[in-house]
């Protein structure tokens, strides 16, 4: 495995990981608070959480060859509660980890066609990877303080990458329930 396939493989692994900490917090929520007015880039957590996956529906069915395009958010908002929303994430993050665990380094460099309104974009396959990823995060890191209005304390998000004591468990749990192990994560 390459430098380049294996950090694209890890920051994956830190998508479906914080994005599932983000879920379990979220399922947590009392009445009201999912879709509660909040300050952020979009209203709510209802809100930015469903951008957060329609987006990704948009870019992981372009990098799978698919023509999806801005179908991916008709409706801007296609769930209103929250336990279908993190099931739906759940397996658009699965279908990015297995694209991510084919790469070669041939198709890292390939074009991605990705099905806008009005044209096709031709991207190459790592700049698109890595434009997704710094999305999620950017919107997750809202998703985070928008929590910190809650009932619900938001959860740690950054301790994924690295192989600390400290940071192993922290993420014990989560790995079990990912069916994930630590020498997996950590190769």
């Amino acid at each position: 495995m390459s430098v380049a396939t294996r950090i694209l493989r890890k920051l994956a692994q830190n998508n479906r990981l914080a994005n599932r900490r983000l879920g379990a917090a979220c399922l947590q929520l009392g009445p009201g608070e999912f879709e509660a007015v909040r300050t952020s880039f979009f209203p709510s957590l209802r809100a930015t959480l469903n951008h957060i996956l329609t987006v990704d529906w948009f870019y992981v069915d372009a990098l799978e060859g698919g023509t999806l395009g801005p179908a991916a958010w008709d409706p801007e908002e296609p769930f209103d509660a929250v336990a279908p929303l993190v099931a739906a994430q759940a397996a658009v993050d699965e279908r990015l980890l297995a694209f991510v665990a084919g790469l070669t380094e041939a198709r890292l460099a390939a074009e991605t066609r990705v099905h806008r309104t009005d044209r096709i974009q031709v991207e190459r396959t790592d700049d698109l990877l890595l434009h997704l990823f710094m999305h999620q995060t950017h919107h997750r890191g809202q998703v985070h303080a928008m929590l910190s209005g809650t009932s619900v304390p938001p959860p740690q998000l950054d301790e994924f990458i690295t192989g600390g004591i400290g940071d192993r468990e922290a993420r014990i749990a989560d790995l079990a329930a990912l069916g994930w192990s630590e020498a997996g994560l950590m190769r």
